[in-house]
């Protein structure tokens, strides 16, 4: 590989294994104090909150019906593929940033540039929505007691309407709950990794034993006449980047049905890769790491669906709430205390996934900060007593605070989708190359079945991205786009590795 610093072959230049282990030590190194249980109550903590509680409505409600229960298990087992090679990577490389510092090892700086990007937009994207639920949520529970938020600044100025495809007006300014949710997280982002992970597993416990609530109780409701028709949007529902393949369409022209719900609802299930991001932070990463993954993956894949099942069971799909459909689905079945018990319990899960995903992207940003690739002062920048990232966790926390005050739940969850998605193909697509390329490389957790797991990993996840509205891949090419510019206007000149080359 050329050394030459304006060579172009220079952007494609990867990033030594031996390297990226001797950068997480020293005074910018973070706190080993994660187990693996606190590391797999990261992982459900991501995945168990906005997915059940929030995204279950809206998709099964305008896009699969009852069938939603077999969009979650195709979306469970596409994460599956891309789990086990976040485990085999996280086992090897474990240091802060995710899919980035993999793709840094194996696909050179320009790709780990474009997914270290991604991650952000992902991960920035993702608490929003998540925000947003937790806003209905806390409405919902306080409700009960008579204290209700004004509407002006109760939601976002705009709603999707899936009726003509466009969005509408609401009448509203802001969605205040989710702005002030958001600054909450921040101030305890900022204090501490191991006061956040105590936080998270006491937010876990109350939401687990909610989510087995409704599914012990709610089962005694069901009636199996709501089943039917199963797949009232068809078992399909295939786009090829904007141009209909397979199934029907709204009137906006997006496409519904079974395969086009796990599409949307692959929403419910980022957050086991943001236990990866963790890895710098765990005691025995080789080992704790991976069970993490892959441990809280399968866990909340049973426990999505069956609350589907007795949430379609109780109510007719037609009829579920898109904000807050599991509290309310108790209410429609003559049980208004267990609303506002759900309702509350609900709050604390959703706020424990809101500080899991807005803990994960500074730490993608101190990744990236540490290979000169942005500014190191700021997003490099270790806080001398709590050790942690905390200017970029502040930055973090107003992008987060913008897009969950004036933007609403459909558009965020489109957007939150493509992006993780592009992410797992990348990662799923290293596996292979590093298997190619580097055979030697010391494998404490290896991806089993290569390279069956990683192609079917790239090819699940490809095709539920071009099943996503046309729409959400112009405004992921635009986010890219931003990023190129900031990548050659900056990051180019001043990357380490290029320094290095030099």
């Amino acid at each position: 590989m050329s050394n030459d610093p304006n060579s172009t072959s220079q952007i494609f230049a990867r990033k030594p294994l031996a390297l990226l282990l001797e950068e997480a030590k020293g005074e910018n190194r973070l706190r080993r104090v994660l187990g693996p249980i606190q590391l797999t109550a990261l992982g459900v903590g991501a995945i168990i909150g906005a997915g059940i509680f929030v995204a279950t409505g809206a998709a099964a409600h305008n896009i699969a019906g009852p069938s939603l229960m077999l969009s979650y298990v195709i979306a469970g087992i596409t994460c599956i593929f891309a789990a086990l090679c976040y485990a085999e990577f996280a086992a090897m490389v474990p240091v802060a940033g995710s899919a980035y510092t993999y793709a840094y090892a194996t696909l050179g700086e320009l790709f780990a540039w474009i997914i270290g990007w991604d991650l952000i937009l992902e991960y920035g994207v993702s608490s929003a929505a998540v925000a947003t639920g937790w806003s209905a949520y806390f409405q919902s529970a306080v409700s009960n007691i008579g204290i209700h938020i004004p509407k002006l600044v109760s939601e976002s100025p705009w709603k999707y309407d899936p009726a003509t495809g466009h969005f509408a007006s609401t009448g509203a300014m802001m969605n205040l709950p989710a702005l002030i949710i958001v600054a909450i997280i921040t101030a305890i982002l900022v204090k501490g990794i191991q006061e956040s992970a105590t936080f998270n597993g006491l937010m876990v416990a109350i939401k687990v034993a909610a989510v087995l609530f409704v599914i012990g109780v709610g089962a005694f409701f069901i009636n199996t006449t709501n089943w039917h028709p199963f797949a009232p949007f068809g078992w399909t529902g295939i786009s090829f980047f904007g141009h209909h393949v397979a199934g029907q369409m709204d009137g906006g022209g997006a496409p519904i049905g079974t395969m086009a719900g796990a599409a949307i609802i692959f929403f419910a299930y980022i957050g086991f890769d943001s236990v990866s991001t963790h890895a710098e932070e765990a005691k025995n990463p080789q080992r704790d790491v991976p069970i993490g993954i892959i441990v809280s993956l399968v866990v909340c894949t049973f426990l999505y669906i069956a609350v589907v099942a007795v949430l379609t069971g109780m109510v007719k799909f037609d009829r579920l709430d898109i904000n807050a459909p599991v509290s309310i689905a108790f209410r429609q079945n003559g049980m208004p205390w267990a609303e506002g018990l759900i309702a509350t319990a609900g709050v604390a899960g959703i706020t424990s996934v809101l500080l899991v995903m807005m803990l994960s992207g500074p730490r993608v940003f101190l990744a990236m900060a540490r290979d000169g690739l942005l500014p190191k002062a700021t997003f490099g920048d270790v806080h001398p007593k709590f050790r942690t990232p905390w200017k970029s966790t502040m930055l973090v926390g107003l992008f987060v605070g913008i897009l969950a005050g004036f933007l609403p739940i459909d558009a965020l969850l489109h957007l939150a989708n493509i992006g993780t998605l592009l992410a797992f193909v990348i990662v799923c697509a290293a596996v292979l190359i590093m298997r190619k390329k580097h055979p030697e490389a010391e494998r404490p957790f290896r991806c089993p079945w290569v390279p069956f797991v990683p192609v079917m990993g790239v090819l699940s996840c490809l095709m539920l991205m071009f099943s996503l509205p046309v729409a959400n891949w112009w405004r992921l090419i635009s986010w890219l786009a931003l990023g190129f510019v900031i990548y050659f206007l900056y990051g180019k000149k001043h990357s380490v590795m290029r320094k290095q080359g030099a």
